[in-house]
Order: C-alpha cells, then sequence, then structure tokens
C-alpha cells in the first residue's frame, strides 16, 4: 500500500505525503519510495517543475519513532549498523542532484527528517500555522539528512548553531524573517500559492530553468573563475537549443513563449 501520491499536470509534478493519520512521519519503506519517486519526477519528460507536500496537519512530523522504538524501522535497536554506507539512492541525496525545480508547499509543521526534507527543496511555501523543529538533539541524533549542511549555508555559523544545538521549534514568521523560506501564506492557500510559483516556472525553458539550478549547486563549492568556465560551456548547448530561438523570436514578437524543451 502506497503512502504518497504522484500526479503530473500543466508540466506540474505533485508528490504528496499521504500517511495523515501518523503526521505523514516517514516509514523504512517510504523512503525506498519517496526516492523512486523523486527520480521518477526528474526523468519525466513532462514534467518541469515538482511539488513536494503533505496531506492532513503535518508536512511530515519526521521519522517513524514508533516504527524504530518497536525494533524494525529506521534506528531499530535490532538493526545492525551497516558494513558499508551507500547514500546516493536516498531521499536527502537524490533531492539534492536533481535537476528539476522542487518547491516544498509546508501544508503543515516540519519536524526532524521532514524539516531536512523541505530545506533540501529549492523553494518552500509555507502555511501561517506551521512550524519548523529542529529537534533532532531532543531525540539523541545530528540533522542526518542535510540539516548540517543547509542551516550554516542559509543562516550562517552561529544562527545555524543556535537552532541545532537547542533543537529549538521556529514559527512560520520567523522562519521568513530568517529567510528559510520563501513565503508564508495562510494554511488554506498553500497548495494554490505553491502551483502558481510552479507554473510561473514551468512557462520558461526547461533547458535554462534545469541549467541554471545545476550550475547553482555546482557554485556552491567553485571559485568564481571556475565557475564561469563551467557557465559559458553551459551556454553553448542552450544557444543552439530550439528554444533559444523561440525565446528570441518570443520576444521580438512580444508574445508568450511556448517552450518545447529542445
Amino acid at each position: 500500500m502506497t503512502d504518497m501520491t504522484y500526479d503530473v499536470a500543466d508540466h506540474v509534478a505533485t508528490i504528496t505525503l499521504t500517511r495523515p493519520e501518523r503526521m505523514n512521519t516517514i516509514s523504512s519503506a517510504m523512503l525506498d519510495e519517496l526516492t523512486r519517486t523523486l527520480v521518477r519526477a526528474n526523468e519525466d519528460r513532462d514534467v518541469r517543475v515538482v511539488v513536494l507536500t503533505g496531506t492532513g496537519r503535518a508536512f511530515c512530523a519526521g521519522l517513524d519513532l514508533n516504527e524504530a522504538s518497536s525494533g524494525t524501522g529506521i534506528g531499530g535497536k535490532d538493526r545492525r549498523p551497516p558494513e558499508t554506507i551507500d547514500l546516493r539512492n536516498t531521499p536527502p541525496t537524490v533531492l539534492f542532484a536533481m535537476d528539476k525545480p522542487v518547491i516544498c508547499a509546508l501544508n503543515g509543521s516540519a519536524a526532524g527528517y521532514g524539516m531536512d526534507l523541505a530545506l533540501g527543496c529549492d523553494i518552500r511555501i509555507m502555511a501561517d500555522n506551521a512550524k519548523l523543529a529542529a529537534a533532532f538533539v531532543k531525540r539523541g541524533v545530528v540533522p542526518e539528512s542535510g540539516g548540517t549542511w543547509f542551516l550554516p549555508r542559509m543562516l550562517g555559523w552561529a544562527k545555524a548553531a543556535e537552532i541545532i544545538f537547542t533543537g529549538r521549534t521556529l514559527g512560520a514568521a520567523e522562519c521568513l524573517a530568517e529567510g528559510l523560506v520563501n513565503t508564508v501564506v495562510p494554511a488554506d492557500e498553500v497548495a494554490e500559492a505553491a502551483r502558481a510559483m510552479a507554473l510561473e516556472i514551468a512557462a520558461n525553458a526547461p533547458l535554462a530553468v534545469r541549467a541554471s539550478k545545476r550550475l547553482m549547486r555546482m557554485g556552491l563549492e567553485e571559485t568564481f573563475e571556475t565557475h564561469v568556465q563551467h557557465v559559458y560551456l553551459q551556454l553553448l548547448p542552450l544557444f543552439a537549443s530550439d528554444d533559444f530561438g523561440e525565446g528570441v523570436k518570443s520576444f521580438l514578437e512580444k508574445r508568450p513563449a511556448a517552450f518545447t524543451g529542445r
């Protein structure tokens, strides 16, 4: 039985966590399912933008601690530590490597793993009654799925340290003020706001959008001199694309462009 849905309309894929009775906590089976679904969206030629959201009153309340406490799930006492660690096919690394933009529609609060999952998206739209809870140290663990990488880059060392070391919960207004989310809207408008932004992005040249995301990701670790070389090399195939010709033509003809992704 699936705990998420995958729908595509108007070049926008919507991945919805559908475990509201457990506040969309992530079971070990859901990790594999989410990985497969993210890969599916990234490889779907009809998809230009992905929206990740949840059902019910939470976006994702973290990993399933009930499963862990029973000894059967993630962190269960009867599970031996792996002899080797390979995280290439797990949601955080797959999400980070995706070329297509991902919008997190925070329909409700995100805690622990759910917070890291939201931070791994490119854009976050948050319900005004939602919260982000960095509760890792309160459970005896670390931000295991990207939080220790994302937060210092988003907030600076001192503020990230404050949030992670205290395990603090942040309300929507503070998340917006700190730049952790792009916008805050009434709870009943989150889906609409996320879709509106997704459609705005999807109307642009998809090859250029994906290339821009790749270059932004590379730029996090490169010198400026190295980066501008990569930008130039990325421009060459874009100049040869049908979409570049359509972009120029539509501008001169003063009409909306009809991009095909070719």
